[in-house]
């Protein structure tokens, strides 16, 4: 785990980039040191350097033992323990590589791509100096072989040929360089307009990114909107299937009881319900029978509805008078009957509203009322119920009561089939 930990990064003498080196230069013997400092050519005339066209970058020679950071430099990842040994690998491996730079005139160390194109450049140099050596002692050869020396005539003759052989050369290369330079001119001149043409190709690809960015804003958007949409659609859909008056007029039982909106409406020996929430219930019932006259343009004859909460009343129009739909306490005598008639009044609204419905209906006999009510009495098959208290008992008056919701909760359902099926216009349209 300490070998991984301990790291030296050199750089290529050419590309300048990171070199991870072979193990085997952690270390060298003084044998191989000795022998790494012996010069590479025995001829210090060859000028590697002024050869060696294929390098693009040439780096100045360092030395690498005196940097200590920087692309010639190196870095350390150790412990504090490992810090002496990571400093004397780095001078090993430093001290390596300057002796190759020094008995050399290329820098050291090198890629393996920058090391192939060296060695690919002095492959190059060496044929051709071996093909200059052939030609050399060729020729030397031929003269060594040759027994008479040429005569000077001749020698000026073929002077004077290689001469004007030199000119027409000559000619022939300002006529090249004539050429070359109209071949520069129009080269520049294609150059000025591929110029162009890659700045207007440059302003396209601008006006398409900014297209495209709004293309991809716009489809985001309205698929955005769609979204939105749909769930406005689903949300219509929703509220088109949920019951408005199921939804704010919930008629339960509990019990013996009649709930609304789980208000209790009536009272027993054994549960003595608190007359504000008795008052609270019929301030629910008057208000969901003055919504459902409404909906079906029901006019109530003789008397007129008033919702108003926990003091809700009837106003009778032929005596102009109010009758109370709330009480106050207890069962009163007989001449405390203005709740009673308060009662009667709305079972009589509530008897108008049934009729408009079976009219309606129009003879229809899958639905009729499970209670017909009559002079403020509620009937069943077996007897019927009256809707007073005085002379009647808290039971008898309860189920009254629990009867007439039962026929509310029916009407408010037909009400809410005919809206929810056909709408408001079929209602509208057919006979008061």
């Amino acid at each position: 785990m300490a070998e991984d930990k301990l790291f030296v990064s050199f750089a290529c003498q050419r590309c300048s980039q990171n070199l991870r080196l072979d193990e085997s230069l952690h270390s060298f013997s003084e044998h191989t040191s000795a022998e790494l400092n012996l010069p590479i050519h025995s001829n210090p005339d060859v000028d590697l350097e002024s050869q060696a066209t294929s390098f693009d970058h040439y780096v100045p020679p360092c030395r690498l033992s005196d940097s200590v950071n920087g692309a010639n430099g190196f870095m350390l990842i150790s412990d504090e323990n490992e810090v002496d040994l990571l400093s004397h690998q780095f001078k090993v491996k430093a001290a390596l590589f300057d002796t190759l730079s020094g008995n050399s005139n290329i820098d050291h160390p090198l890629c393996d791509e920058c090391t192939d194109n060296l060695i690919e450049m002095l492959d190059q140099q060496l044929r051709i100096t071996q093909e200059d050596y052939d030609d050399y002692n060729k020729y030397y050869k031929m003269l060594q072989n040759e027994k008479d020396e040429p005569k000077l005539n001749e020698l000026e003759k073929e002077l004077n040929d290689l001469k004007a052989e030199e000119e027409r050369y000559l000619s022939e290369l300002d006529a090249l360089c004539k050429e070359e330079e109209e071949m520069r001119k129009a080269i520049d001149e294609q150059e000025a307009i591929s110029k162009k043409i890659a700045q207007e190709e440059e302003r396209y690809w601008k006006e398409y990114a900014r297209h495209r960015r709004d293309f991809l804003m716009l489809e985001e958007e309205g698929r955005s909107m769609e979204c939105q949409l749909n769930h406005a659609n689903a949300q219509l859909d929703r509220l088109q299937r949920t019951n408005v008056f199921n939804a704010t007029f919930h008629i339960w039982h509990m019990g013996h009881f009649g709930t609304i909106n789980n208000f209790r409406l009536g009272r027993l020996p054994s549960a003595p319900v608190d007359w504000s929430e008795i008052n609270a219930a019929w301030g629910q019932t008057a208000l969901l029978l003055s919504a459902l006259a409404r909906k079906i343009d029901l006019i109530f004859k003789r008397y007129k509805l008033v919702p108003f909460g926990n003091h809700s009343h009837i106003v009778s129009l032929d005596e102009d008078k109010e009758l109370p739909l709330y009480g106050s306490g207890g069962f009163k005598f007989m001449w405390d009957t203005k709740f009673d008639s308060g009662m009667v009044a709305f079972l009589d609204c509530l008897q108008q509203f049934q009729e408009k419905v079976e009219k309606l209906e129009k003879g229809n006999q899958a639905f009729c009322f499970p209670y017909r009510t009559n002079k403020g009495k509620i009937e069943d098959k077996d007897a019927s119920y009256s809707i007073k208290i005085q002379l009647n008992s808290e039971e008898q008056w309860t189920k009254a009561l629990k009867f007439m919701l039962t026929n509310l909760k029916w009407g408010l359902t037909w009400v809410s089939s005919q809206f929810n099926s056909d709408g408001e216009e079929i209602l509208s349209s057919s006979d008061n």
